[in-house]
């Protein structure tokens, strides 16, 4: 059968329309996660083609999946991360949406007051267990979307929750039922879909879910969640692990619109950003993240990431505020206690610091040589250098004023007294032997020692 397709506005062939395969024994994919190895990336050298949405943006699982991987939030910081999101997401709402946990008093208590804010991004939404209860809990507090866990690969359907396919897609339909039926718009969460067995699975299961969807009049989003970060953003490689193949599958077998999906990656394999431009790139509209990359295990997505992706693919930021990044990352450091590493991009200490002494010259003479980007003007945070041998009165004040950010009549300039001091004592190191440079920690020892309490991050 032919039809007219809504996107390439090309005569195409209807797409096969896939039916479970209720198999009696699990698919483990075990050619390409083979027990004792590390897991293998076959190609089939079967391409799809490119398909970035007119519209993309970025959601938010800071409060949900982030949180899930440090010491509990305070309602205080919950609402204080709501703000940033939103003052990072900019007018137009480049972060869309942001999902909480709804299980106990206090994480109510944090979603009401953070809806007191009346802000139109990032839009709530909830994650909870799927049952009745809570759906009507969601929909009580004025909440329109809540995310729903359909764990899809065989490892989950067979080992963790004892059924087969059959019962399990039962299972999960039976649930979304309930959304329906409460009013609410569910969020499906396809955990663990690049182990899954995409076309006697999850296509059928989301083909269902989608004929629900049209019998009750409301829209289900479906969240693609490469749990494991299995995935791979290469050209031509084989499902399950390919994002393009994936994010191509669920639109032409499974009829779901860009707008309607979303791509939720883990950085175990260190594709974690990869994969979710790749997901942009070939048709999903929304890629979930969270800030700094906070998540189970190895993180996921680091929001602040894929803003510059976003910039980087569009052109433009779009009213994106990226100096709030920078807040956001004093703000975990300073008053959640979450220790930044200092190499982290954009919001380590030294992301933009030069070590090398002919990068350190370079710097001096021209930031823009050795810098990434004009990171004063996107992030208030001026490249520096590494103090060494070489460095002078000029470096090291140079070094002060942009560790402790001093502006205006807090500057010091090459002839204060503790610049030479510390230059006196930089020397000393260097005639007793010292090959390396100063660390940003030694440094600061040395201020504190010899300007006790007079500059503070």
């Amino acid at each position: 059968m032919l039809e007219i397709s809504n996107k390439t506005n090309l005569l195409e062939q209807k797409s096969y329309k896939y039916s479970l395969q209720d198999v009696a024994e699990p698919n483990l994919q075990r050619d390409i996660y083979t027990e004792g190895m590390v897991p293998k990336v076959a190609f089939n050298h079967r391409r799809v083609p490119m398909n970035m949405p007119q519209e993309i943006w970025i959601t938010d699982t800071s409060l949900r999946d982030g949180q899930q991987s440090v010491e509990p939030y305070s309602v205080d910081q919950i609402v204080k991360i709501y703000k940033l999101l939103n003052k990072l997401g900019g007018p137009f709402g480049i972060i869309r949406q942001t999902e909480f946990f709804i299980y106990s008093q206090k994480d109510r208590k944090a979603i009401e007051k953070c809806m007191e804010l009346d802000l139109k991004f990032p839009e709530i939404t909830t994650w909870i267990r799927a049952s009745k209860e809570d759906f009507k809990l969601v929909r009580d507090l004025g909440i329109k979307e809540t995310g729903i866990l359909v764990s899809c690969s065989d490892y989950h359907i067979f080992k963790k929750m004892k059924m087969t396919r059959k019962e399990v897609m039962e299972h999960y339909l039976a649930t979304v039922r309930d959304a329906f039926e409460a009013g609410i718009m569910p969020r499906c969460h396809l955990e663990d879909i690049t182990r899954a067995d995409f076309y006697g699975f999850v296509v059928p299961f989301v083909n269902e879910l989608q004929k629900l969807s049209q019998e009750a009049g409301i829209p289900v989003r479906i969240r693609a969640c490469d749990t494991m970060g299995y995935g791979v953003p290469y050209t031509e490689a084989a499902m399950p692990r390919s994002v393009a193949g994936i994010i191509y599958g669920l639109q032409h077998y499974a009829d779901v619109p860009s707008e309607m999906l979303e791509w939720h990656g883990h950085n175990d394999f260190y594709k974690a950003v990869a994969n979710a431009s790749t997901a942009w790139l070939y048709g999903a509209s929304a890629v979930n993240c969270s800030l700094l990359g906070i998540g189970e295990r190895t993180g996921n997505v680091p929001l602040e990431a894929m803003v510059f992706e976003y910039a980087s693919l569009r052109g433009s930021l779009d009213g994106m505020d990226p100096t709030v990044i920078t807040e956001i990352a004093d703000f975990f450091q300073n008053e959640v206690g979450y220790p930044v590493p200092d190499m982290t991009p954009f919001v380590g200490r030294n992301f933009n610091v030069t070590r090398a002494g002919i990068h350190a010259d370079g710097l001096l003479k021209d930031k823009e040589i050795y810098t990434i980007f004009d990171t004063e003007k996107l992030l208030n945070r001026p490249a520096t250098v590494q103090i060494g041998k070489a460095s002078g009165l000029a470096g090291i004040s140079y070094w002060i004023n942009e560790a402790y950010r001093l502006t205006g009549d807090r500057k010091v300039d090459k002839r204060d007294p503790l610049v030479v001091a510390l230059k006196e004592w930089i020397d000393k190191e260097y005639e007793d032997g010292r090959q390396t440079v100063l660390s940003n920690k030694e440094l600061e020892a040395k201020i504190n020692e010899l300007a006790p309490g007079r500059f503070t991050r």
